[in-house]
């Protein structure tokens, strides 16, 4: 039978690709849902080509485009968050793919989980910032999260058959952006231009600076030791360009196992959402004759100093994560539109965690007002 799917964040970069995936795949899957928020245009189109049941355009200012566009098709329309939480819960959805960018995503997955659909996770934010609640939940519902992100998916195909207790580490791997041979004087004056141009991966302006500044990276770190549930100090970051081993876990007998390759993003998406199945893709394959040299090399957390913070903050817990995200959304957007220096960034998110009020055992509601205090006090440190 065909798996009914949702996805949150269609017009995105990974909900563009998965809906790659699923024209390829017609007879695997059925689109029951597509939400945006803004990208009303495209939303219509991706509509058009899938019929879907049902698609919400979050920004209400859109919904009437949105509806008039659809209205001689049997599509339903709706506008607002509470109508994406509540259309979220439709019997004929068995799994959603939470592709909204950042601390958005949040509550959309919880509902989901509540709901008992399967999860197809690319919002590492989620995990970030209410890992311990979102574990529970998943426990609670019976509900299977399946990472999407390439180093998570490639570490969860690595400990399939596996038993968690003969991990000894986890190795994530990282590109090391457009940056990584860039000196420090360099960083003090990077355009964002400059930053979005990443040298291996196709993806959306946030992740892609986060890419640059490694922050990606440090969430995923943290994103790690909610999916896997591995200490901090059995995870490792190491640079390797090619982006061709997406990442590998060591084991107690001293064996690695790695999974690889191309860059691209419909792999982990296609592994996603066709688990526990492999079915033959049309995906571009590796040639070894075509990567005779993969290095591999320390990160330098001196120059790229969020990876440190991310790190220092996985060890603290509590709500400091959840801190520290908000922070970072609203620095990466204040890089964005040329408002701040790219090595501020850091500076500005250490900062927020000084002054915001630390909470050991964070409920939802606490998530929710740590969230709101951090951005406040980062566009303070800004303005």
């Amino acid at each position: 039978m065909s798996k009914g799917i949702a996805i949150l964040g269609s017009t995105g970069s990974i909900g563009t690709q998965s809906l790659e995936v699923i024209k390829d795949n017609p007879d695997q899957f059925t689109v029951e849902l597509l939400s945006a928020h803004n990208n009303a245009e495209l939303l219509v189109k991706q509509a058009i080509l899938f019929v879907p049941n049902t698609v919400v355009i979050t920004n209400p200012d859109k919904y009437e485009f949105v509806k008039t566009q659809l209205q001689h098709f049997p599509i339903k329309c709706f506008a607002g968050l509470e109508s994406l939480l509540d259309a979220i819960q439709m019997e004929s959805i068995d799994i959603v793919l939470t592709a909204m960018v950042g601390y958005a995503g949040l509550l959309p997955t919880i509902k989901a989980i509540e709901a008992g659909k399967d999860i197809a996770l690319a919002n590492k934010e989620t995990l970030v910032v209410a890992g311990n609640l979102i574990n529970k939940l998943a426990i609670e519902n019976r509900v299977n999260i399946i990472p999407v992100d390439s180093e998570h998916s490639a570490i969860f195909q690595c400990l399939v058959g596996e038993n968690p207790d003969w991990i000894e580490k986890i190795i994530l791997t990282a590109s090391g952006g457009p940056f990584r041979e860039k000196s420090i004087d360099f960083l003090k004056t990077a355009t964002p231009q400059q930053a979005l141009n990443h040298p291996n991966w196709c993806m959306g302006d946030k992740i892609t600076i986060d890419s640059a500044s490694l922050m990606n990276k440090g969430l995923e770190a943290i994103e790690a030791h909610w999916l896997f549930g591995v200490k901090p100090e059995k995870i490792e970051v190491v640079i390797h360009p090619q982006s061709v081993i997406h990442s590998m876990v060591q084991f107690t007998d001293g064996s690695i196992k790695a999974q690889m390759g191309e860059p691209d993003m419909r792999m982990p998406i296609h592994y996603a959402l066709l688990f526990p199945n492999r079915i033959p893709s049309n995906l571009p394959r590796l040639d070894f004759t075509k990567h005779s040299n993969l290095n591999f090399e320390p990160p330098d957390t001196k120059k790229f100093r969020n990876l440190a913070i991310s790190f220092e903050v996985m060890k603290k817990g509590g709500n400091w994560p959840c801190i520290m995200n908000a922070a970072n959304e609203i620095v990466v957007d204040s890089f964005l539109n040329e408002k701040t220096g790219f090595l501020k960034m850091p500076e500005i998110i250490e900062k927020v965690l000084e002054k915001s009020s630390f909470i050991t055992h964070p409920v939802y509601d606490d998530l929710c007002s740590s969230d709101t205090e951090a951005r406040k006090i980062a566009k303070s440190l800004i303005s």
